[in-house]
């Protein structure tokens, strides 16, 4: 055992004290201390704990696999209105978004396709927060309002929506959480 260091106020031992016991200095004074091993307790998890879970790295997910679609999305779509903001000529109109309907078909038409309904809603919502319009209205902007009624006809068939709104303090608020990380991450 080393000695004490001076100054060290040591405690006072009875006649019984005589397993010497490792210690620690703290505050100048002498504080028996020891190392216990290490003991992993492990319990099952909670099953609505790990529904909630499972739900969350489930939108998680969805948010990672659709966030950059929304982000080009957004960009494209104001590119677009400030290029048709100048067009009074609806041929010219038409001609416009034909040309890029036809590029943005060949970019995204493989990598959209592939997406689960539940990812294909949580694009909607994430182009709605980029554009601040739903995807109703950009269809019917763009491609009229017949095809609009019939892909809204289609997302009602799959459990869906392309009015849903975007309420980032509201129900979308994890959402909103998953992209602020998404963001942090890759400083987009």
């Amino acid at each position: 055992m080393p000695p004490i260091p001076a100054g060290v106020e040591v405690p006072e031992l009875g006649p019984n004290d005589t397993i010497p016991v490792p210690g620690l200095i703290v505050n100048n004074q002498l504080i028996p201390s020891g190392n216990l091993e290490w003991y992993w307790v492990t319990a099952p998890y909670p099953k609505h704990l790990l529904k909630k879970r499972q739900e969350w790295t489930r939108l998680r997910n969805a948010v990672y696999v659709t966030y950059p679609y929304a982000k080009k999305a957004g960009v494209i779509i104001n590119e677009i209105n400030a290029r048709l903001s100048g067009v009074t000529d609806k041929e010219e109109r038409k001609k416009y978004l034909k040309t890029r309907e036809k590029e943005l078909k060949k970019e995204f038409a493989d990598p959209l396709s592939n997406l689960s309904v539940y990812q294909g809603k949580v694009l909607m919502k994430l182009i709605n927060r980029q554009t601040g319009n739903n995807c109703y209205d950009i269809i019917k902007e763009y491609k009229g309002g017949f095809t609009a009624r019939v892909y809204q006809t289609v997302a009602f068939f799959f459990n869906s929506n392309l009015k849903q709104p975007y309420d980032a303090q509201g129900n979308d608020q994890e959402i909103e959480m998953i992209v602020q990380e998404v963001q942090r991450m890759y400083r987009m």
